[in-house]
């Protein structure tokens, strides 16, 4: 167990140009970067606190943010990652991907929620960014379930569970406080059971990009 007392946590994942981080304090402009210029992206599928999205988003905003995310890793209920796209030499910060909720004893499982910049979507970072998350997740992280909750609208979200596998289980009537109301969401889930034959969700993602090229 790490001194954050989460097992697997703090760790860097990377496959190809993707790299998954922990937050550091100096992430604030880029951050707020990102999220200030995809508001028309993201504010739709998000629950957010009174307040304009400038504000909210702003880097003094990310300060909070980064306490609270270390707050839940040292307690042991999350595992925050800052996902980063390596190209040209040099990284950026493209996104965020959060395993949440976690729970331990009889049930390790655990929920993902997930963001990427707009600018960057459709060229499978964060497909590859959930399938290292996951296999984190079923080794280091000795979880045994993955849960993705996502409104049936958000179509650019469930492609990116559809594509690597995640099993359709459930349908949520008014889920969750989203936009002004409750929102239904669509329940995705994995285990570990169903990807182990296969070297893991990386190893099936990368298969299946083969095959599509």
């Amino acid at each position: 167990m790490s001194l954050l007392g989460t097992p697997g946590w703090p760790v860097v994942l990377a496959d190809g140009p993707v790299v998954l981080r922990p937050y550091k304090r100096g992430d604030a402009v880029a951050w707020s970067e990102v999220r200030r210029a995809n508001q028309s992206w993201l504010a739709p599928w998000e629950t957010a606190p009174a307040g304009g999205w400038d504000q909210l988003n702003s880097p003094v905003a990310f300060r909070y943010v980064h306490r609270d995310q270390r707050r839940s890793a040292r307690r042991g209920e999350s595992m925050p990652f800052a996902v980063c796209l390596r190209e040209h030499g040099r990284e950026r910060l493209v996104g965020h991907i959060n395993l949440g909720n976690i729970v331990r004893r009889a049930f390790c499982s655990a929920y993902v929620g997930y963001w990427i910049d707009a600018r960057v979507a459709g060229r499978g970072l964060m497909p590859t960014a959930l399938a290292l998350v996951t296999d984190h997740a079923f080794g280091p992280g000795g979880l045994h379930r993955i849960e993705v909750n996502i409104r049936p609208e958000n179509g650019p979200s469930r492609r990116v569970v559809e594509k690597l596998g995640f099993r359709e289980e459930a349908y949520h009537p008014r889920y969750m406080h989203i936009d002004g109301a409750w929102r239904d969401h669509i329940g995705y889930a994995m285990t570990s059971e169903e990807v182990a034959a296969e070297g893991g969700l990386l190893a099936r993602w990368h298969r299946l990009r083969t095959v599509a090229s």
